[in-house]
């Protein structure tokens, strides 16, 4: 009698080289071993961290203004059939316009109210301090007294500990002070000769990058970089165009009400609302305080144009600019949002989200591959299941 193909095979084969929990954890185990060995060799890549460093922000700054100019461009070209390097260069030209009159216009007036808010803070902060001072003096809120009184006094301890240790630094680190202002002016004269290839080569862009792959990964490798494009192209404008309208909403609300620096306060409230969830109430802060120096129903009426502001931001604007494009849930959303904040800061906050749709996408791909080549998720395997179970029933 012939034994049947399993017991020919040794116990090792069965349960090392054949099975498929010992095949996980190998690979679960060379991950975290190559992972050791790249930290014990980080001083190979600090090298690589420098030029990353040097590169990626004028790099990450023309291809925001690549995302926000590309569909103009592509407009002009493909409807009024008017050449490519013709149309980034009047789309350049008007730029360069606004941004003159900008700095001819715009910015002496927000200077001036930035000059004035910060001189006439102090007077704001010590104004709403009494006036919540006067607030809790019933005997029932001495306890809520004691604690804003102590917190008060922390906060100002921290601060003047911070002017006197930052001073003192800032006149004596003159070179560092220069070094980051060279920095900047080197990324913004940088960043627009990168913009501008990106957006005279961006067919070509994806064709260099693609020819590295293995041809027979091409035609997925084309694809992926075509969803992440616009995965990033619709975030990023969605967000910019948001913020933008979120600045006039609150200008304009501000300027209804008579609030003072309703400039300084629309635009901090447009840049704040970059940061998802929060940035908005963030910008609230400093008008409320505002509010409070003048009168108590300046406070009510800031607190009426940030629910107006907040009604036509989620009902209408968001809806109709941003959508679901990212397709994240909110829950997930708010937990990439905790992740990104704890180990990178603000910075994580601003980029956490694409960046986590960058690596869903990635992480997709490779999923549906495996799903394709592994037996785990063979139909034909699922059928085989189902059958006995069929059977048992017609038998019943």
């Amino acid at each position: 009698m012939r034994e049947s193909p399993k017991k020919d095979k040794s116990l090792f084969y069965r349960w090392f080289l054949n099975n498929q929990l010992t095949v996980i954890l190998l690979n679960i185990f060379l991950v975290f071993l190559i992972v050791f060995l790249f930290s014990k060799i980080k001083f190979v890549f600090t090298p690589i961290n420098q030029i990353l460093g040097i590169t990626m922000p004028p790099v990450i700054l023309a291809l925001v203004l690549y995302y926000l100019i590309n569909p103009l461009i592509n407009v002009l070209e493909n409807k009024f059939h008017v050449k490519r390097v013709i149309s980034i260069a009047f789309v350049f030209i008007i730029i360069a316009a606004l941004l003159v009159w900008g700095v001819m216009s715009l910015i002496p007036f927000v200077q001036n109210q930035i000059d004035s808010l910060v001189k006439n803070w102090p007077q704001y902060w010590d104004s709403l301090n009494k006036s919540l001072q006067d607030l809790f003096k019933d005997p029932k809120l001495h306890v809520f007294k004691d604690r804003l009184a102590d917190a008060n006094a922390k906060f100002s301890a921290n601060f003047e500990k911070s002017i006197d240790h930052v001073l003192p630094q800032t006149f004596n680190n003159i070179s560092s002070a220069l070094s980051v202002v060279t920095n900047v002016i080197i990324i913004l004269l940088t960043a627009p000769f990168i913009l501008f290839f990106m957006l005279k080569d961006d067919k070509k862009f994806k064709k260099s990058v693609v020819k590295f792959v293995p041809t027979r990964l091409r035609p997925s490798a084309e694809d992926m970089l075509s969803e992440m494009s616009q995965s990033l192209s619709s975030y990023i404008t969605g967000q910019l165009t948001v913020a933008f309208w979120v600045a006039v909403m609150f200008f304009v609300g501000y300027l209804i009400i008579g609030q003072r620096y309703a400039l300084v306060l629309g635009i901090a409230a447009g840049i704040l609302n970059l940061i998802p969830y929060i940035g908005s109430t963030l910008a609230l802060i400093p008008s409320l305080v505002i509010a409070a120096f003048v009168a108590p129903a300046m406070v009510i009426k800031v607190l009426i144009v940030f629910i107006v502001e907040q009604t036509i931001e989620t009902r209408v604007i968001s809806p109709i600019i941003v959508g679901n494009k990212m397709q994240m849930h909110p829950v997930t959303t708010i937990l990439v949002l905790l992740v990104s904040a704890g180990m990178f800061g603000l910075i994580g906050m601003i980029a956490g989200i694409p960046i986590f749709a960058i690596l869903k996408i990635i992480c997709t791909r490779i999923f549906n591959w495996f799903k394709r080549n592994s037996t785990w998720y063979d139909e034909q395997d699922i059928k085989e299941l189902q059958e006995p179970k069929d059977n048992k029933n017609i038998e019943k």
